[in-house]
């Protein structure tokens, strides 16, 4: 028998060393970039307390005591009526931001298609589209980005 078949084999070594390569990956991240955002639900939780105490801590001299009292009363009701749904429904918060996430996609796609056809002209007797072909130095070119000079306009 061989030295290598004497020693216990550990079935998990690659496991075990893979672990420990994404726990000293996520280390790193953390010292470069700051702890990872939470999920939805406490970056909610984080807002709500960041825009209480920035209401709060706004004191002007044309808000009376009284006044100041109502914000401070409509700040502790909003955070009465969040912080139940919250905890009732942490996951609905991390739905409604992959949806937002897919949303934005979805119409980053649609504006890019829209731009693209914008950009393309017509060949007249073949209709198959080809990109615009203007110079990049046409004054009458509207995407110029030099100065205009001034234009009459007649409202008559």
């Amino acid at each position: 028998m061989s030295e290598a078949t004497d020693r216990p084999v550990d079935g998990d070594a690659w496991a075990d060393a893979c672990a420990e390569d994404l726990a000293s990956e996520q280390a790193r991240r953390r010292a470069r970039y700051g702890p990872p955002p939470g999920s939805a639900a406490e970056e909610l939780r984080k807002l709500v307390d960041a825009v209480a105490d920035k209401v709060s801590s706004l004191q002007t001299p044309l808000l009376g005591i009284a006044a100041q009292g109502a914000v401070q009363q409509a700040i502790r009701q909003a955070r009465s009526a969040v912080e139940p749904v919250i905890d009732r429904n942490p996951q609905v918060f991390d739905h409604l931001a992959a949806a937002g996430s897919e949303l934005l996609a979805a119409y980053r796609s649609a504006v890019e298609g829209q731009e693209s056809r914008w950009t393309r002209t017509t060949d007249g007797a073949s209709g198959a589209s080809r990109p615009a072909e203007k110079p990049a130095d046409d004054p009458a070119d509207p995407r110029d980005e030099g100065p205009s000079g001034t234009e009459r306009i007649d409202l008559d």
